[in-house]
This record gives C-alpha cells, sequence and structure tokens, in this order.
C-alpha cells in the first residue's frame, strides 16, 4: 500500500492525514507533482519542508469554473508560489510555426490542455481575485526569463516585466531554494519593515514606485516604453542585463514601467558542493505522486532512471537559457551524493539496472572552473569556450571519469549511458574513449547547429572543422573498439544571421556525409536570449550591426525545407 505521508500532500485529505490545521505554503504549478529532483515544484517544497515548512502543492489546477482547485487548501500561513512549471507555457504549447501541440509531456497520459497559456499570469490572477491579501511569489522558467522587458514571439511584441501583468507580490529567478527559504524565514518571522528585509534578498525582482528603494549602485535600463519604441535601446538593455548576469558579484538592475520600477536584485553566488548535496539527499520518491497511479507521464519517463550532476553552463550559446537561469558558474555535486541516489534508484521497483542519463546541463562539464577563481570574479565573458577556451579553465576529466568508472563497477548496473548534450570541443581523448566504449547507447547526439562559421559565431558554437575533428575521433574510436554506432548531428534553421545560402551550404555538408535529417529545429525566440534579441531587433546588441533575419513563415518553412534535400 502506498504510504501518502512520503509525499508532499496534494488535497485535504492528505493535510488530515498529517494532522495540520493550516498549511505555511502553497504551490501552483502547470507540470504533474512527480516528486523527483528534476522538477523543480518537488525540489523547492522538499526545501521548505525540511527547513520546518508546511507546504502542499496544487498540480495543474483547473483554471475554469468556480476555482475551487484554488481555493482546495484555503489560505496559507505565509504565502501562495506559483511557476508555470519546467517549461515556459508558450514554448509548451506551440512549435516555431506558431502551431497548437497536440500533447504535453508534463501531463498524465501526454494530454494537451492542462495549463492555460501564459500560465503564471492566468494562476496569479486567480490568486488575486480569491485571496487580494495573501501574498503570492511566482518564479520557474517562464517567471525567470520574463522578469524584465522581453520580446514575446506569439504576440510579436515587447511585454513587460511578468511582474506587471500577474499582480505578483515578488518574482524569484533563477534556482530558487536560497530565495524561497529567505522569504519564508522573514514572512514567519514578521520582523518590523517586514517588506524592506525582503526587498534586500537576493535573486528576486519586485515593483515600485517608491524612487527610494531603488539601489545607489543599480544599473539603470532604458525604460520600458523607450524600448518599445526604439529597437536599439532594447539590445542595449539585453547586452547590458547579459554582461551583468554572468558576473560572479553583480549589481541591482533597474527599469521604469510606467510609474514604476522593476528592481532585480544580483543572484546569490553560486553554492557549494555541501549545499547542493543536501538538496539532493532530501527524501524524494523519484516517483509521481500516488494520484496518477497506472498513468503514463512522458516527461517522467524520459528522466525516471536519470542523475543531474551538477548544476550551471559556461557554453554561453545564443539561443539557450541555462545560463541565464541556472548561471554560468558550474556548482557539481560530489560523488558520494551521486551514488547515494543511485543506490535508491535501484531499490525502486521496475529497476532493471540501467541508469538512463549520468549527466547535467552539459554532461561534460561536472566539476569545471576556473584554475584562479579571482580571475573569474572579475570576468563577464559569456562563454568560457568561445570564441576560444579560456586559458583559466581547469579542463581536468579525471572526477567525471572516476564517477563513470565506479558507476560501472556497481554489482547492481547493467549499463550506465549519458544521454544529456556533450560539448564536443571540450574533449580529451581518454573522456571520449570511455564516452564512446562505454556510455553511448548506439546513438551519441551532439549539435554542431550549422556548418557556416559565420553562423556559428553568431550562435556562440565552435567551428564546424571542430566537429568535423570530433567526428573522426568517434569514428575511429569506434573502429578501434569494434563497434558500430551512429553520430547524430542536430541542427537549426532560421537563426538570426542565416541565410538562405548559408542553409544551402548545410545541404550540400549533410548530403555529402549521407546525412538524412528526419526532423530538424526551426529556430524559435524564447525570452531573454542573444538570439531572441537579435530576431526581434534585427541587431547584433554587441556589434550594434544590423543582422539578417528570416522572420516570415514563408521564410522560416523555406530554411527548414533545405535539410531536406532527399525528398521531391
Amino acid at each position: 500500500m502506498v504510504d501518502l505521508l512520503k509525499y508532499l500532500p496534494t488535497t485535504r485529505k492528505e493535510t488530515d492525514l498529517r494532522g495540520w490545521d493550516e498549511v505555511d505554503i502553497v504551490f501552483f504549478t502547470g507540470d504533474a507533482y512527480i516528486d523527483h529532483p528534476s522538477f523543480g515544484a518537488a525540489v523547492l517544497g522538499r526545501v521548505l519542508e525540511a527547513a520546518g515548512y508546511r507546504v502542499a502543492i496544487v498540480p495543474q489546477p483547473d483554471w475554469h469554473g468556480d476555482y475551487r482547485d484554488f481555493k482546495k487548501f484555503g489560505k496559507p500561513r505565509l504565502y501562495f508560489a506559483v511557476s508555470a512549471g519546467s517549461m515556459d507555457s508558450m514554448v509548451n504549447h506551440y512549435t516555431a510555426a506558431k502551431r497548437r501541440r497536440s500533447d504535453d509531456a508534463y501531463t498524465p497520459e501526454g494530454k494537451a490542455g492542462a495549463r492555460p497559456d501564459y500560465c503564471t499570469i492566468t494562476y496569479c490572477r486567480i490568486l488575486k481575485q480569491l485571496y487580494p491579501d495573501v501574498p503570492v511569489i511566482i518564479g520557474g522558467i517562464e517567471a525567470s526569463m520574463r522578469r524584465l522587458t522581453h520580446y514575446d514571439y506569439w504576440k510579436d511584441q515587447l511585454m513587460p516585466s511578468i511582474l506587471v501583468d500577474s499582480g505578483a507580490d515578488m518574482l524569484v529567478y533563477g534556482m530558487g531554494e536560497q530565495a524561497m527559504t529567505e522569504i519564508s524565514n522573514v514572512l514567519r518571522d514578521k520582523v518590523q519593515s517586514t517588506k524592506e528585509y525582503l526587498h534586500r534578498i537576493p535573486q528576486t525582482a519586485f515593483l515600485t514606485g517608491d524612487q527610494s528603494e531603488i539601489p545607489e549602485e543599480a544599473i539603470m535600463l532604458a525604460s520600458h516604453e523607450d524600448a518599445v519604441r526604439d529597437k536599439r535601446k532594447h539590445a542595449e538593455n539585453f547586452r547590458l542585463m547579459e554582461i551583468e548576469s554572468n558576473k560572479i558579484h553583480q549589481s541591482p538592475i533597474v527599469q521604469s514601467v510606467g510609474n514604476r520600477f522593476v528592481v532585480v536584485n544580483p543572484s546569490y553566488p553560486p553554492m557549494t558542493t555541501k549545499q547542493l548535496d543536501a538538496i539532493y539527499d532530501l527524501p524524494y520518491q523519484y516517483t509521481p505522486h500516488p494520484k496518477y497511479k497506472d498513468k503514463r507521464i512522458p516527461a517522467y519517463e524520459m528522466i525516471k532512471w536519470s542523475v543531474c550532476m551538477h548544476r550551471g553552463c559556461f557554453g554561453g550559446c545564443a539561443f539557450c537559457t541555462i545560463s541565464a537561469h541556472q548561471g554560468k558558474q558550474i556548482v557539481s555535486r560530489s560523488k558520494a551524493s551521486i551514488l547515494r541516489q543511485i543506490e535508491r534508484l535501484s531499490q525502486l521497483p521496475d529497476w532493471h539496472g540501467i541508469i538512463s542519463d549520468l549527466g547535467g546541463p552539459s554532461a561534460n562539464m561536472y566539476m569545471m572552473h576556473g584554475k584562479d577563481m579571482s580571475l573569474c570574479e572579475r570576468c563577464a565573458r559569456a562563454s568560457c569556450l568561445q570564441p576560444s577556451i579560456c586559458k583559466n579553465l581547469n579542463q581536468d576529466f579525471e572526477p567525471l571519469l572516476d564517477i563513470y568508472r565506479t558507476v560501472d563497477k556497481l554489482p547492481y548496473i547493467k549499463h550506465a549511458f549519458v544521454g544529456s548534450g556533450i560539448r564536443y570541443d571540450l574533449m580529451s581523448e581518454a573522456y571520449a574513449r570511455q564516452l564512446i566504449t562505454r556510455h553511448v547507447s548506439g546513438r551519441l547526439k551532439v549539435a554542431p547547429e550549422h556548418c557556416a562559421d559565420t553562423v556559428l559565431k553568431i550562435m556562440r558554437k565552435p567551428s564546424w572543422a571542430n566537429y568535423l575533428r570530433f567526428r573522426d575521433l568517434f569514428l575511429r574510436i569506434n573502429k578501434e573498439a569494434g563497434l558500430n554506432q551512429q553520430l547524430i548531428p542536430y541542427f537549426i534553421s532560421s537563426h538570426p544571421g542565416c541565410t538562405k545560402h548559408d542553409m544551402m551550404s548545410l545541404a550540400d555538408e549533410t548530403k555529402r556525409m549521407h546525412y538524412r535529417p528526419e526532423q530538424v529545429q526551426d529556430f524559435t525566440p524564447t525570452p531573454m536570449t542573444l538570439s531572441t534579441t537579435m530576431f526581434y531587433t534585427g541587431i547584433n546588441p554587441y556589434t550594434r550591426e544590423p543582422i539578417y533575419v528570416a522572420r516570415t513563415p514563408e521564410q522560416k518553412k523555406q530554411q527548414n525545407q533545405y535539410f531536406f534535400w532527399y525528398k521531391k
């Protein structure tokens, strides 16, 4: 029999089983509740539970009708927490061609329609209507990447900070464990000047009409209204924001919108290994909540047997939000913590001895950092790999190889694969040999994204020659080991700076390699990336020069079709 007390409560019945007369914090999330450290609501709920708070979760509440899901726990003692889930709800719902998707991987049986468009805003407005005096804190990827003026691809316009349209009281950006704990402590203790204390918490943003709340050292961006009027000002806003977010020691960022100001506080310093271990050592059940019994949740099936070994990414790809959300600095778990999770996974009833992914945002960045961290503390580079690998980067693969070898020797492990993306411009012969001979399940997927170096430079990706060298290395190691594995390259069409002539070159390259892409990615502009800023403005924010953009559906479709040269 399933013990409901092992999960965070999702119903009144479950809080009654605990003997609770009230809840401190109620989470609303656009995802199903999966008690696994790959899902934000589970992580934050467990962190706050460990800090002594009574936490409940309302997964995928019905936002139609009488709002009964929003009322089920009543008024919490401290606040409501709102997240759209593990994806931006608009990316979750729509393709690059703005067609409605027919499924949702984060919903039981993959059914679409379990969350609204602009999920964070919808949930907040309902909560503010029902409980106007209860604080609402927003976070997750959707809120995090929309904390300042941002381009919304689906409305094709610049939108102000999500704080404006949602009516939320505070926004937590990035990985929110530290900020959420501190917010909870301040509201619990009801200290004098609670608002003043809250507005000093790192890694948060808030909206204020009081100019005295603007820090003297703040970087002032062009106003939302000026950014709407002048695309160059929006491009410059992004440049300033990205430079600041890539620093270890940041300054506050402020932007006016109407007669108010959005204040974005600097982030916390990178976590320590000990802090990250403590988060992953919490009592997750590594399964969906029992309410989903016998229902398949595709996103869970994908990560069920995976182990995330670190956070952060110093690759700095122009179209990626990982560093903007998780940070550029790598924060790694200890070997002991990783092995403890693998042992817990091996005790699940349907364990078959296979780890699907020993990975992270970029699987081969584990334990990598600056040789001299004092230099990193003065650095604002977006990428430690492009345009060249930083001389201060410690490229020691031994800690990662040690984990691979140790896991391979565990008696209950048949195979341990690496399913996360790898950076083939960050490679050693020893690492490549271990990866290719022991941890590839037949196909290794990598992401060169393009072959034209002019486009790759804009993407902040390594040159095509770098990919070809890795391909040769892959083929050589396979031959030496008597293996017949495939290298599967991923590409993007319609990225800013990519012309139809660049796509013709890519078609020629894939034809020469006898590679027939079955599915390719058409560039989708998502909030708060360099690529999206270039897509909207037609300007490279760093060079201030115009850049070609395939903007219309016809232009994007034409570029995408070059991949399918083998079809009539």
